[in-house]
């Protein structure tokens, strides 16, 4: 627990301080925010405003960990080793695209066949590493080869199958963030609850690990799971950077997360569901990055359906991700932030209500 708490108090110090060391830099440079023509005209003035902030998370998050797991006297674990490739290679496919929108100063940068292609790249890496290597001394993979909820169920699926389903994990769960991350503030406290949240699912898993000395970690319910309660410190710094850069990104904000920092975090919370077995449990506790992907994907079907039987494409929403679209019809930015970051933590109360339900029944 001293190294939850460390990791958390030294990344939220490393964020805070960073990202203002960070808008000066990034101002300085010119590395400004294109805005896209058809989005909410309130955004326009935030045209200019320094972007890529979600570096100072990455670095924040990283050192805080590697810190607080050294000066405690361990070392850092293969899952943590793991969840932070999936964190900074989805965070250097966002930089990439982040990078190449302010150099042409034009809200297109990687082509969707690019920006998947590198996601794919990092997602196979790590499911092969975490399903096939660093087995512990009970056999236990960071990664299992079984569909799971709380706990694993089903039959061993072949491996193909496997590294099918953590890339649309990963590649879901990042573009979700991605999308997320479309208003001052939202994705960096939405992130805080949905990271937050696994760094309760990890502690109680590692209170309860089978083959722990504890009374009630009895064979029927405890968790055969690798290094959780490393993963728990390394998704504190996680959550802490992003609370300590939601100081800045907060309405009106003075940087921009940017791709760089929404598919870092997309990825890590990922890593966190995969390698807790909570893959479907996922979809609950980050229950707004479904909602948000949802509505693209509703507006995009609902658009060619209609131009192809009516000859006129036709809009479910004003604008899609759906939180745009609340702007549209009239709520001010700061309504539809505090309204979606409720919406989260319903999400996330509901997540941890079925996680720790599972354990009653």
């Amino acid at each position: 627990m001293r190294a939850i708490l460390l990791s958390g108090g030294l990344a939220v110090v490393l964020s805070l301080a960073g990202t203002r060391v960070a808008i000066g830099w990034f101002g300085r440079r010119g590395f400004g925010q294109p805005i896209r023509a058809d989005g909410p005209t309130t955004h326009q003035v935030k045209r200019g405003t320094p972007t890529m902030g979600g570096t100072v998370i990455l670095v924040a998050a990283v050192v805080a960990y590697l810190a607080a797991t050294l000066v405690t006297g361990s070392l850092p674990s293969a899952s943590a080793w793991l969840l932070m490739l999936l964190f900074l290679g989805c965070g250097a496919v966002g930089f990439l695209d982040d990078f190449i929108k302010v150099w042409k100063q034009d809200n297109r940068g990687l082509s969707s066949r690019n920006k998947m292609a590198g996601q794919t790249v990092v997602a196979v890496v790590f499911g092969v590493l975490a399903t096939q290597l660093f087995a512990d001394e009970r056999g236990v993979h960071p990664a299992s080869q079984h569909l799971s909820t709380t706990h694993d169920w089903g039959v061993k699926l072949p491996l193909v199958v496997v590294l099918v389903l953590i890339w649309f994990i990963v590649a879901a769960t990042s573009n979700g963030a991605n999308l997320t991350d479309g208003a001052d503030g939202l994705l960096a406290g939405s992130a805080a609850l949905i990271v937050g949240a696994y760094v309760i699912v990890n502690v109680w898993q590692s209170n309860q690990l089978c083959g722990s000395a504890r009374p009630d970690a009895v064979a029927a319910r405890c968790y055969e799971v690798r290094d959780p309660l490393d993963l728990a410190v390394f998704a504190a710094a996680i959550t802490a950077a992003c609370v300590g850069f939601l100081w800045w990104n907060a309405k009106p904000a003075r940087i921009i997360m940017g791709d760089v920092g929404s598919l870092a975090i997309g990825g890590a919370v990922a890593g966190l569901a995969i390698m807790s077995r909570t893959e479907l449990l996922m979809a609950v506790i980050a229950g707004l990055f479904v909602l948000e992907t949802m509505s693209v994907l509703l507006q995009m079907t609902w658009f060619k359906l209609t131009r192809r039987f009516t000859g006129t494409g036709r809009r479910l929403f004003r604008i899609a991700p759906i939180h745009h679209h609340f702007e549209h019809i009239g709520w001010a930015e700061v309504t539809v932030v505090v309204r979606f970051w409720v919406v989260c933590g319903i999400f996330v109360a509901l997540g941890l209500g079925i996680f720790y339900a599972s354990w009653l029944a």
